[in-house]
């Protein structure tokens, strides 16, 4: 199953919030249909067109926001007043404005931390929740991402992106990227981001890519707000207590629950989807469960077929 053909949007907008910032927005598919929330991942990615492209035009009416520093959001790859909990303030407000209550609320990858930030915080607003790419902001996870974990499986990768660290600084590796992303001159403040997210770019596939398909993707992206977002984020705990979601799975809605995860994922491994959905389970939450033969990214053939599928099984189940 491919993406739906490309749409555009029939209304966008700003909503200028606490701290500075100006939050874009955006409608597409029907204005009279099923609300569905998407939350980007990154931190730091933005929206893209193909995000749209995941839900059915004509059942959905689809709001996908950029986050604060995150593609048309300004100020660009600002890090001041920027938290999880103003990311989950900034799409309540949306949210309201757009007289929206209930919805459902679609993440994938960082997308995914903050869907069940947000249901946690406001449990009311989430009538289903799906999920791709699990990630739960913990040590743990970041350490396999930054401490070596997928140079078992990507070495040049890892070696490319060990090369930037001083031989004295790798006990910290990402405190030092984030390091020279904040107090470093303009140029290396761009080598820098585009390293770090030239790094995850290649592990996003099932496929491999060539250096050269890794550096245009990368230069495409918006490499500049992920390089000092995700390590503005992950050096502080992504702004949570250490196991804050799976402790606090039992404020999650009883709603329907889908989890969608490539088996060979290599930036959020399964592992961390299974516990996931273990501790739904565990208080009371059905959870329909996808693994598929996949990795990151929702572009994988297996991964966005899954997320179409469950995205109009979740419709039917709320609109019959």
């Amino acid at each position: 199953m491919d993406f739906y053909p490309p749409i555009e949007p029939y209304h966008t907008g700003f909503k200028l919030v606490d701290g500075g910032h100006s939050i874009y927005y955006e409608e597409c598919g029907n204005p009279d249909g099923y609300p569905v929330i998407y939350f980007h991942g990154g931190p730091g990615v933005g929206c893209d067109k193909n995000d749209r492209r995941l839900f059915d035009p004509a059942k959905w009416r689809i709001v996908l926001i950029d986050q604060r520093g995150c593609g048309r959001s300004v100020p660009y790859g600002c890090i001041e007043n920027n938290t999880t909990e103003h990311l989950a303030w900034d799409i309540w407000n949306i949210k309201r404005r757009l007289n929206i209550r209930k919805a459902v609320l679609f993440g994938g990858s960082w997308g995914s931390t903050l869907a069940l930030y947000y249901a946690i915080r406001f449990p009311e607003d989430a009538s289903a929740i799906i999920l791709r790419g699990i990630f739960l902001g913990s040590k743990e996870e970041l350490d396999f991402l930054y401490k070596g974990g997928n140079g078992l499986f990507y070495p040049e990768a890892w070696e490319r992106f060990l090369a930037n660290v001083p031989e004295d600084r790798r006990d910290d590796i990402l405190g030092y990227f984030y390091e020279r992303m904040s107090t470093g001159t303009t140029e290396e403040r761009r080598r820098f981001a585009f390293e770090l997210s030239r790094f995850e770019e290649n592990l996003l596939h099932l496929e491999p890519v060539s250096p050269e398909e890794v550096d245009r993707e990368t230069q495409d992206a918006h490499f500049e707000s992920i390089g000092l977002l995700e390590a503005y984020y992950f050096v502080n705990n992504c702004f949570m207590e250490e196991g804050f979601l799976l402790k606090n799975a039992g404020h999650i809605p009883k709603v329907p629950i889908s989890i969608v995860q490539g088996q060979y994922d290599m930036v959020c491994p399964p592992l961390y989807a299974y516990k996931l959905r273990r501790a739904l389970e565990q208080t009371g939450h059905e959870v329909a469960w996808n693994l598929v033969l996949a990795g990151h990214s929702k572009s994988d053939p297996a991964l966005k077929t899954k997320l179409i599928e469950e995205t109009n099984r979740i419709h039917s189940l709320l609109t019959r």
